[in-house]
């Protein structure tokens, strides 16, 4: 699995004021910026989220791009690959990809995004559990 230091792009509980944002990131961040995924839905774990990608004309999943300092950077990449369940097999909960995000600012960025893994998307595809708007807080 590739550890270019990218930014973040963080949508659920890793989100400013989420209780994983307070174990996992507090104290490593540069920046924090509004921004959007495009050709993602967001769907409810239930209990947390997932994006999992989809084509559907207009769907978005709002969050935030968070930059890490450099200082704290491996340690907040290993401490998020082990919270979403990243394998490096591509077989976890979560599997962390490298896209485009566009900040609020209309800023393209490259950011690691944590989308669902191969049994969850499966799962999430079967029975969706979508938040309509893309943003966790409207849950």
């Amino acid at each position: 699995m590739s550890e270019e230091a990218l930014p973040f792009f963080v949508y659920g509980t890793l989100r400013s004021g989420g209780h994983n944002h307070a174990s996992h990131l507090t104290g490593r961040c540069a920046a924090i910026q509004p921004a959007v995924l495009e050709g993602a839905a967001l769907h409810d774990g239930p209990g947390f989220p997932y994006a999992v990608p989809d084509a559907t004309p207009g769907r978005r999943i709002v969050g935030e791009l968070i930059t890490v300092r450099p200082g704290a950077y491996a340690g907040a990449l290993v401490s998020l690959d082990r919270l979403e369940g990243c394998r490096a097999d591509g077989t976890g909960e979560y599997v962390r990809r490298r896209l485009a995000v566009r900040t609020d600012e209309g800023e393209i960025r490259e950011a690691w995004v944590y989308l669902a893994g191969p049994a969850a998307a499966e799962r999430l595809r079967a029975r969706p559990a979508l938040i309509a708007s893309g943003d966790w807080a409207d849950r």
